[in-house]
């Protein structure tokens, strides 16, 4: 068998929206878009969502919006995709980089409290895998350290403590103590990029919860400035009679989502509720049959949570990482593709330019040492995971 790594779960329903979007004329940002942002913030319970071309604009945009920029710090985990912590970079802020707790995939919060300084202006947490961290323990530190917190503008005022900007870029439709993503964190961002459970090609959205004396519309207005170049008025906007004229405001960015991709996230959100629940009766599958193996797994669900399902972590107790990649070529040579999530930041030439060390990241290191990724996907049929199960136990036996 041939099984590849997470191909994009779409069907006619998809091909259908796309076509409707391609007949309309309209295939920039426009009706779709704003319709797949309000469905959305519905599904996530939150007032407002914005759309936009990566889950990385959506947290970059977040930053802006929350005025951090240079001589600010924002922390966030060692233990995650470069796109965590190069928005930092992007705002012109400094990231602070924080291990990861001993077998977890989550922050040491620990660690994250004792590096909190007056200059700490956000904190970026990643439910990895799809797995809703502990955004209770988090606010819990943030609250606490309220003391050092200095403001720099309106919307930091108003949160009155440093922000909380959650990369949910896994974890889209993962429920904790009957709340879903995105309404946890100030801000949280999504990925809908190809290999996501929900896809758009490309694409993200940005969700926030209400701030008390900040208005929704003009933190979403800001929002608009921000993704298209500064200017005063959309494509839609400018689309009726005489309503040609617009200002820019800034030199700003270029990241909006088009309604092509908004029509393959609306269809895809049609379809989301059953496929999750494919990826979790998957997830339960592959529990099952490693429970007897010398592996540890990221536990996608308990009493209070429901993760996403977005990736099957299974660490190899005992092994080295030239060890875990043997594992993986064997697994390719019986057809299988498999993946590493993640080289911790600092074994990156970019973080070790700028002076990280993973010495100073060892429980990181020692959960990238012997993890890999295996196939999860919607449209995994019964026959494929029993073979990738029976092709997993014989390439670590």
């Amino acid at each position: 068998m041939k099984i590849p790594f997470s191909p994009p779960d779409i069907t006619n329903e998809e091909i259908l929206e796309v076509t409707d979007t391609l007949k309309s004329g309209w295939i920039t940002t426009g009706p779709k878009t704003k319709l797949f942002e309000k469905q959305i913030a519905e599904f996530c319970g939150t007032s407002t969502a914005v759309c936009l071309n990566s889950a990385t604009a959506c947290a970059e945009l977040a930053l802006h919006i929350l005025g951090i920029g240079e001589g600010d710090e924002v922390i966030t985990s060692a233990y995650t995709y470069t796109a965590s912590a190069s928005v930092i970079y992007h705002v012109g802020a400094t990231p602070i980089l924080v291990d990861i707790a001993k077998d977890s995939f989550e922050m040491d919060y620990d660690d994250l409290e004792a590096k909190i300084t007056p200059k700490t202006k956000a904190i970026i947490p990643v439910d990895l895998g799809g797995v809703i961290c502990d955004y209770d323990r988090i606010f819990e530190i943030v609250n606490r350290k309220k003391s050092l917190f200095k403001p720099s503008n309106e919307i930091q005022s108003k949160i009155g403590r440093i922000a909380v900007v959650a990369d949910g870029a896994h974890s889209l439709g993962a429920v904790k103590n009957g709340k879903r993503a995105g309404s946890f964190g100030d801000f949280t961002s999504f990925s809908f990029h190809a290999v996501k459970n929900l896809t758009t090609a490309e694409g993200g959205a940005v969700v926030w919860k209400d701030i008390e004396g900040i208005n929704n519309e003009d933190i979403y207005k800001q929002f608009m400035l921000l993704s298209l170049h500064g200017q005063t008025k959309d494509a839609l906007s400018k689309n009726g009679l005489g309503a040609w004229e617009y200002d820019i405001v800034e030199p700003y960015f270029k990241c909006n989502m088009t309604d092509i991709m908004a029509a393959i996230g609306i269809a895809q959100l049609r379809r989301y509720p059953n496929m999750l629940k494919r990826r979790l009766e998957l997830v339960k599958a592959y529990n099952e049959a490693f429970k007897d193996l010398p592996v540890s797994l990221l536990h996608h669900y308990g009493d209070d949570f429901t993760s996403s399902c977005h990736l099957y972590l299974v660490n190899v107790k005992g092994k080295t990482r030239e060890e875990c990649n043997d594992i993986i070529v064997k697994m390719a040579e019986m057809g299988i593709a498999t993946n590493v999530h993640y080289k911790p930041l600092p074994l990156l030439t970019a973080y070790k330019k700028r002076g990280f060390d993973i010495k100073d990241y060892p429980q990181a290191y020692a959960r990238f040492e012997n993890v890999i990724t295996l196939p999860l996907y919607s449209t995994m049929t019964d026959e494929a995971i029993d073979y990738v199960i029976d092709s997993f136990k014989k390439a670590i036996s």
